[in-house]
């Protein structure tokens, strides 16, 4: 893929609700979130009970890695990068692409559902802790006492646009570990979460084929990300889920992939080139930003600003009729959920193949 040209970027309607100089920009900028930030992310998560019945229950990681990845991370991206009408439409039609993955959990008593509001915290909170803990491990380092209470309320902000409540994000680091020590004692590795979280740590499984010269390279740049991904899980995590690393590897990946982002943030246009290979939809997303491309509004939003500009309703009121008929046709009917929302989404959140 050749380098992205300036002329080529379609500028955002506005900053969204973070923009430039604020610590979201900052921190997710950087090389890290995107990768390893992300990986991590997606990862942790597997060990919730009820949000990987629904990743299970759709099969979508396994059915269509390349295109699920990508949705994902451009969705991940959008929050802190694009415009405010932009990200009130993709939460919206997130709500609808959720409300198919309802159902009975696997193991144990009681259902699941992907918007419900505990399970979009543990999302929300598990994102965007993976994506600073990436940035301070690979990356420039901690932020300031200031900085870092910026980083917490804008994860309320985000918050948003998920179904839970921002009233419920922690605003500093002590918060946010006493959230995970809470949580502690409901994660389980059951058989669907070592499955899910092994296939979500090869990286080659979202990355396109490579040619037979290139393919070398590629396999070691998985292999890398891998276990740069698996250091930053804590040891009871890991024995928990059955993953196995060791600690020399855990001390020996991070000047090599501090040295790696470093040498990739030098320069906005290959950071797009790297990401078209991973994320290709993300692209367009992220380069106004990396490109400094002005938007055609310079202001930034809040979201209570944006949903009445753009006539959208909080993702925690909307759909609720489309979410009530597919609860009952799944554990009522047992009936497969509709795809209304999923074929939709394509326009928002990227093709589905």
């Amino acid at each position: 893929m050749a380098l992205l040209k300036r002329s080529e970027v379609e500028p955002h309607e506005d900053y969204g609700f973070f923009g430039p100089g604020s610590v979201v920009w900052k921190v997710w900028s950087y090389p890290t979130s995107l990768t390893v930030g992300f990986q991590r992310s997606v990862v942790v998560e597997e060990l919730d009970p009820p949000l990987v019945a629904a990743v299970h229950g759709t099969q979508g990681i396994y059915r269509r890695p390349r295109t699920r990845y990508d949705r994902t991370l451009r969705y991940f991206a959008m929050v802190a990068f694009a415009g405010s009408r932009e990200v009130c439409r993709a939460a919206d039609v997130l709500v609808k692409v959720h409300s198919k993955a309802v159902g009975r959990l696997p193991y144990g008593e009681g259902t699941y559902d992907a918007n419900d509001p505990a399970s979009q915290l543990w999302i929300q909170l598990t994102g965007w802790h993976s994506i600073l803990y990436a940035y301070e491990k690979y990356g420039p380092g901690k932020l300031t006492a200031e900085e870092e209470r910026e980083y917490w309320q804008a994860c309320a902000t985000a918050a948003e646009f998920q179904t839970c409540s921002p009233d419920d994000v922690p605003r500093d680091r002590e918060g946010v570990r006493a959230y995970f020590e809470r949580m502690r004692p409901r994660l389980s590795a059951s058989p669907i979460a070592r499955q899910a979280m092994t296939h979500l740590l090869r990286a080659d499984l979202v990355l396109p084929p490579a040619p037979l010269w290139a393919r070398p390279a590629s396999l070691v740049v998985a292999r890398a990300l891998r276990i740069a991904t698996v250091a930053t899980m804590p040891r009871w995590m890991r024995e928990l889920a059955g993953i196995r690393q060791s600690r020399a590897l855990d001390v020996l990946i991070v000047p090599v992939m501090k040295a790696s982002f470093a040498l990739a943030h030098l320069s906005p246009r290959i950071e797009l080139l790297l990401l078209a290979r991973q994320s290709p939809s993300t692209v367009a997303v992220v380069a106004p930003m990396k490109l400094g491309i002005a938007p055609r509004r310079e202001e930034v939003l809040t979201p209570a600003e944006a949903r009445t500009r753009h006539g959208f309703t909080k993702p925690a009121e909307a759909h609720l009729d489309l979410r009530a008929r597919q609860m009952t046709r799944v554990l009522d009917d047992g009936l497969a959920p509709s795809e209304q929302g999923l074929i939709e989404s394509q326009d928002t959140l990227g093709p589905l193949a």
